[in-house]
């Protein structure tokens, strides 16, 4: 068989996208030697971030080009056996479709995006989802709003978790911390953040329970340290971090690659997940693989994706997110056990085991279109 990927993600550092699909690609590497792969890619340099045995195809960085034209025309070229893409088929598409929908956020919170983004994916995905052979997404919950959205029968749904890169794990705490000083001039202790500076991910939020936290606990002598790259929403936290009378406390990284954050995970004394929705949420598996205890809301897929091994709290709270702050910050011993229980649930996801799932679902969807397939009769 032959399986196309829309890779278009890789190298441009389009974070949780990027992850889901890079991850995939070397898992297939490993797992399926019998089948080919087709990575369509659009940046340069991208084909050194791809195993090197899988064909490569270049496609328009812009989405309407490449959406509109170049997929589609590269599908004809290749006639893959079927296309896998992340919310969006090409317009035109010759071949079955398998579709990862991570979540319905447009929908369910449109405030969190721009208009013109919010229209285009209503439009897209929605075409996306009732053209394709199977929907995939991460989370029950993710699986239930996509449900909801499109009417679909949830059953159609396949849930399939991601995970963590195996490059998080624990590290010498002494050696990550001086590393983030000469990196980043960030000296120790601190807590972390992890994702987009957009609205979503609720930054404001947390920098107004960090004043609180360090008001109420002046024992406490934590930096704040977001790291992710910044969006059109950037511009007004950097400036609410500015006003704050912590701000000299309160520090941004932009975007960083694995091998640094692997340190400043294991730099930090705390991660703070304090997004208000998530259709998954690989930072916090990040942070507890590498043994760190993680705070992070409640809501959408974080407590599902956290079980157990999280501080969790109302991410619209300002009070319950100093109080989940404080508990693990001054107690050493329960920090000591959300650490351990952290590492006990990442290790229940493994990249390995979502790209095996996957591939399941590619085989059975193209095994289903040869049957469909009309059989010609000859005389």
């Amino acid at each position: 068989m032959r399986f196309g990927i829309d890779a278009h993600a890789i190298g441009r550092h389009l974070t949780g996208n990027e992850v889901y699909v890079r991850n995939l690609l070397e898992q297939y590497d490993g797992l399926d030697r019998d089948d080919q792969f087709l990575a369509y890619l659009s940046v340069p340099g991208a084909d050194e971030l791809v195993p090197k045995r899988f064909a490569k195809r270049w496609v328009s960085n812009n989405p309407f080009r490449r959406l509109g034209f170049d997929l589609a025309m590269g599908l004809r070229r290749d006639q893959p056996d079927m296309i896998h893409v992340q919310y969006t088929a090409p317009l035109f598409c010759p071949v079955p479709v398998v579709v990862s929908v991570h979540d319905v956020s447009y929908l369910e919170h449109p405030e969190f995006f721009p208009r013109a983004r919010r229209v285009q994916l209503r439009w897209t995905v929605e075409r996306t989802v009732r053209q394709a052979a199977k929907v995939v997404t991460l989370s029950e919950f993710s699986r239930t709003g996509i449900a909801r959205a499109y009417g679909m029968d949830p059953e159609k749904i396949a849930v399939v978790p991601a995970a963590c890169s195996e490059i998080f794990r624990p590290q010498p705490r002494a050696q990550a911390q001086a590393f983030v000083d000469g990196r980043f001039s960030i000296r120790s202790p601190f807590i972390l953040c992890v994702g987009d500076l957009q609205p979503r991910k609720n930054p404001i939020g947390l920098i107004r329970a960090f004043e609180e936290l360090v008001a109420n606990f002046p024992q406490l002598p934590h930096k704040l340290v977001f790291v992710g790259k910044d969006t059109w929403f950037a511009p007004r936290v950097h400036q609410i971090a500015e006003e704050s009378p912590f701000g000299n406390r309160i520090h941004f990284t932009g975007y960083v690659n694995d091998e640094e954050l692997l340190q400043l995970y294991n730099a930090s004394d705390l991660f703070v997940f304090p997004s208000f929705y998530e259709g998954f949420g690989i930072p916090i598996l990040e942070a507890m693989a590498c043994g760190v205890p993680v705070a992070c809301a409640n809501t959408s897929a974080m407590k599902e994706v956290a079980g157990e091994a999280a501080q969790l709290f109302n991410p619209y709270s300002t009070r319950e997110m100093v109080m989940a702050m404080r508990d693990l910050l001054l107690d050493k011993d329960y920090r000591t056990e959300m650490g351990r229980r952290g590492r006990d649930n990442a290790a229940r996801y493994t990249w390995r085991q979502t790209a095996r799932q996957t591939l399941d679902i590619y085989q059975s969807v193209v095994e289903q279109a040869k049957r469909r397939a009309p059989v010609s009769h000859h005389a």
